[in-house]
């Protein structure tokens, strides 16, 4: 993917800075958030010609966790915010962190272009097909609405390591972490593209960024959650639409996570310094929503101060939040 240097912002300190070669900064989780970390060390490692190397990983948020929060890497790349589980693993082994919103995301509800019935849907058919009491009663389509054809409904989605898993549960289902069973899961997101693309009968959720790069083999869904919190009518995951969090339920920050300890390495300052200045329009490129920039000021003030914890008090997802909002409450 081609981006556009021009438009990088480089801190004057980014280009005085001293970093020993061959250091290497450390980066796993959440499989919607690695594109954008993805992005962003592709970028900076062109401008720090090669003196230091950062490594992205996919293993969803909550293998990320336990990963970052036994001291193994350096940032985590998260969909959703820490656990309480999580918050006592890191206290466990001593492991401070920082935590700082990158971007805005939309979950994507996918279908295959070649399903010509599912005009739009609502979150409560949502929850109808996905909570723990469908699985081996809801089959078929038209289970769901009567205008649907008697066909066999197959069902993909974020494996239950992601953040995507634990808050599209929440979201729909009222409940982190709870759904039926039988479907395929994968952390990979490019399995469920796949997945989708090629089953005319299927129906998934995954993050904006991989619709984006695959529209032209899936078809994405309207949502209603027909109360009006999400304006009138269906909503589509769009810019517009999330920012102003119209597209409710399915809205929600990302994050990543640093051990308070590494930030304490010139290379890692660098890198977040550089990461935050250049967060809205690399998130833009590779298909999620910018902060606002307030948000991003914040954020490198905290990390710059080295706030450590969680705004969201370590209770994990939380459905429809502003997190400039949070972050301006510290």
């Amino acid at each position: 993917m081609k981006r556009i240097i021009t438009y990088i912002v480089i801190s004057v300190w980014l280009l005085s800075a001293t970093v020993h070669a061959g250091q290497t900064i450390k980066a796993d989780g959440s499989s919607t958030v690695y594109p954008i970390t993805e992005a962003v060390a592709e970028e900076f490692q062109k401008i720090d010609k090669g003196k230091t190397r950062v490594t992205a990983g996919i293993s969803g948020t909550g293998g990320g966790f336990k990963k970052f929060c036994q001291g193994e890497t350096d940032i985590s790349d998260a969909s959703r915010p820490i656990k309480p589980s999580e918050v006592d693993l890191c206290k466990k082994n001593g492991v401070e962190y920082i935590e700082i919103p990158v971007a805005y995301d939309g979950l994507a509800v996918i279908i295959n272009p070649k399903n010509n019935w599912v005009y739009s849907i609502t979150v409560k058919e949502l929850k109808k097909i996905w909570e723990p009491e469908s699985q081996g009663k809801i089959k078929k389509w038209n289970q769901i609405h009567p205008n649907w054809p008697a066909k066999e409904i197959h069902l993909f989605g974020a494996g239950v390591d992601s953040g995507t898993y634990d808050y599209f549960t929440e979201a729909i289902v009222g409940k982190e972490h709870s759904s039926r069973g039988d479907f395929t899961s994968s952390e990979d997101d490019n399995v469920l593209v796949q997945g989708i693309a090629t089953d005319p009968l299927a129906l998934g959720f995954f993050g904006m960024a991989y619709y984006e790069n695959n529209k032209d083999r899936l078809k994405i869904v309207p949502v209603d959650d027909e109360n009006d919190t999400n304006g009138k009518g269906p909503i589509l995951p769009e810019y517009e639409n999330i920012v102003k969090g119209t597209y409710q339920p399915l809205s929600r920050p990302l994050f990543i996570y640093v051990n308070k300890k590494s930030s304490n390495r010139q290379e890692v300052k660098v890198f977040i310094d550089f990461y935050l200045k250049n967060a809205a329009h690399l998130s833009k490129e590779v298909g999620y929503i910018a902060l606002p920039p307030v948000a991003y000021e914040l954020g490198l003030r905290r990390f710059e101060r080295g706030v450590t914890g969680s705004v969201f008090d370590g209770h994990g997802s939380k459905v429809g939040v502003k997190i400039e909002e949070l972050l301006q409450k510290e």
